[in-house]
């Protein structure tokens, strides 16, 4: 860049050195004719000649070469005495211009670490274990204050890995390990002391200090303490000091870390625990905190099969304090779901889309499951599943949602895929509501193969889970499809018992719709459809039965507005499309019966019985 600079003020085009020119190349010439000399004729003499050429060539072009450097220095420096003082004005300010940009980019670069020191300083929240105290003859058996603040902080890491919640965790960290990387010249300060120094005055970091002494009667007594954390002492055996470590990491991540203690407590079973917990932290937490303990407090209701109201309450309570917490959004759905008003939970997800900015938007993909279920936007679930058990890490478990994706993949109508989903699904007989989804997908399956007494008895065997708390929370709604599979056997008696209590679900309604139909009571049938669509109006489950009826009675036309009703509320849902094909292809519109078939493919496109019926009015080929 300097000589490019200099050259363009002192005019480097006139001034290059002549052994640039094409008199320059006469050596290189000779040169190259004696080599192919040498190569065509192999003649030993030639060769001689050539290597006493080479030698001269050589010697010559090192004289030109230390002549021209001679030449072009005393040129240059003729050329500088004779620069007009206009010239020289113009190098000074272009120079002077150069060095003011270094500064002023030196400066910039100095001014953005300044702020993203001072920004990460007011956003620091990590808790920080500072080495602890020990006395002498603890340290001569390794109990050392760094051995000690270790364990201390392996155990509090190992409790916020085993943890389940959507509250961002602190970042858990050794003081005493932070090493120095970059020093500040002719200061001795580093950078990350001036950061420490930054972070104690603006962040929000919790320091956690402690000591350990040896007792009178051989125990020893580990305390913590810190910034809001309480003193509190945990005594214990020489040879047992990893339970003191345990219980005093429980106690700092109770304390920094309320919310996501919550969520621990939960996702382990401690539900009575969770609940007074956060009963008793409420009022002292921060904002952000509330709403996780609002949150898990609502979990741990539903878990411990306590009133669905009250959590749905505490969902809402949590949304006044964190207004975009989507899980909070899609666990009021959840309840709302269960309880029988899917309408209602329809209408928070809507409100939920609305927050989020639209979608895609704020909201992950996976708030939307819910959401997608009563809608039967079948493919945007099936990929916000896929992606989540695909994460390498932190992802969803696939005991848990295998079931799940095979259950989406038949109501897609791609059997194989369902089934291949559930094969390779790993059993978990901890995970009740897995392993009764497992039972719905056979039974599903199974009916769709014409083996109805065994979707019978699949069916039966996930209503038997239904009762758990667990299962009718992650599936409500689901039992309805056990009514259609004891009609299809005969077993009428037991299908009017079971939807006498089954709820205030779309589907258990439609589904009574459809019974009532193939008995022969087509009065009571449409009142039963009715109720599926004023239960829910803006869901297309409701409408597509009863435009099924419709079409079965030969009813096309009033069929037809009850599928275009149905594709409405769901748009992504290939059903209504390929009744609504069906019913024009009886028409004989073979070209508008072509052009549903082929929407229903985008979001169906395994469905074997949609490819035929589209193969069946495809114009011919050739």
């Amino acid at each position: 860049m300097a000589e490019g600079f200099l050259g363009g003020v002192l005019g480097e085009e006139d001034d290059k050195p002549e052994s640039e020119s094409p008199d320059a190349a006469t050596g290189a010439e000779a040169f190259a004719s004696a080599i192919a000399a040498i190569a065509s004729r192999q003649d030993p003499g030639v060769a001689r000649k050539t290597e006493e050429f080479l030698n001269e060539q050589t010697h010559l072009l090192k004289l030109q070469s230390d002549h021209l450097e001679e030449e072009f220095e005393a040129r240059l420096h003729f050329l500088r005495g004779q620069a007009s003082e206009v010239d020289i004005r113009r190098f000074g300010l272009r120079l002077r211009i150069a060095f003011q940009l270094v500064v002023a980019l030196v400066s910039v670069a100095v001014g953005i670490g300044v702020v993203l020191l001072i920004h990460d300083a007011v956003t620091s929240r990590q808790v920080v274990i500072e080495a602890f105290d020990a006395p002498a003859n603890l340290a001569a058996k390794g109990l050392t204050g760094k051995v000690i603040a270790g364990g201390v902080l392996d155990e509090l890491t190992r409790l916020q890995i085993a943890t389940r919640s959507h509250t961002a965790p602190r970042r858990s960290s050794g003081a005493w390990a932070e090493a120095i990387t970059l020093e500040i010249p002719d200061t001795g300060i580093s950078i990350e002391t001036i950061s420490r120094l930054l972070r104690n005055r603006f962040g929000h970091d919790v320091h956690i200090y402690g000591d350990v002494v040896e007792r009178s009667d051989g125990r020893i007594s580990l305390s913590v303490r810190g910034n809001g954390i309480p003193p509190k002492s945990f005594a214990g055996n020489a040879n047992e000091i990893e339970h003191a470590f345990a219980e005093a990491a429980e106690f700092i991540y109770s304390k920094s870390q309320p919310a996501r203690w919550a969520g621990y407590l939960v996702s382990h079973g401690r539900l009575k625990e969770a609940i007074s917990f956060c009963q008793s932290a409420f009022d002292g937490s921060s904002p952000e905190d509330r709403s996780g303990l609002l949150h898990n407090w609502a979990v741990a209701v539903l878990i411990s099969g306590g009133s669905k109201q009250e959590a749905l309450g505490l969902f809402r309570a949590s949304l006044k304090f964190e207004p975009d917490s989507w899980p909070a959004y899609a666990n009021i759905e959840n309840v709302l779901i269960d309880l029988g008003d899917e309408e209602g939970a329809w209408k928070a997800g809507e409100e939920m889309q609305k927050v989020a900015g639209g979608r895609p938007g704020k909201a992950p993909e996976s708030s939307y499951q819910n959401w997608d279920l009563l809608v039967w936007n079948l493919q945007a679930w099936h990929s916000a599943l896929v992606a989540d058990v695909s994460q390498a890490y932190g992802g969803a478990n696939l005991s848990a949602e295998g079931p799940t994706i095979a259950d989406i993949l038949v109501r897609m109508h791609d059997l194989e895929a369902a089934e291949l989903a559930i094969k390779t699904t790993r059993e978990n007989s901890k995970d009740l509501a897995a392993m009764a989804m497992i039972h719905h997908v056979r039974g599903r399956l199974a009916g769709e193969a014409g083996d109805l007494a065994q979707a019978v008895t699949e069916l039966e065997a996930f209503v038997k889970e239904y009762s758990d708390p667990t299962v009718s929370g992650d599936y409500a709604g689901y039992h309805c499809w056990l009514a259609p599979a004891l009609e299809a056997v005969g077993r009428r008696k037991e299908v009017d018992e079971f939807l006498k209590t089954a709820g205030t679900f779309v589907d258990c309604h439609r589904f009574r719709g459809d019974i009532l139909d193939g008995r022969g009571d087509w009065e009571q049938a449409q009142k039963a459809y009715a109720e599926a669509v004023a239960l829910a109006p803006d869901l297309p489950a409701g409408y597509y039965s009863w435009g099924m009826a419709l079409a079965k009675r030969g009813e096309l036309v009033a069929a037809e507005s009850k599928f275009k009703e149905a594709h409405q509320k769901g748009p992504h849902w290939a059903d209504p499309l390929k009744a609504w094909g069906d019913i024009m292809a009886k028409q004989s519109r073979p070209r508008d019966a072509l052009a549903k078939y082929d929407e229903a493919l985008l979001y169906a496109p395994n469905w074997k019985q949609l490819k035929e019926a589209r193969e069946a009015v495809a114009p011919a080929k050739g």
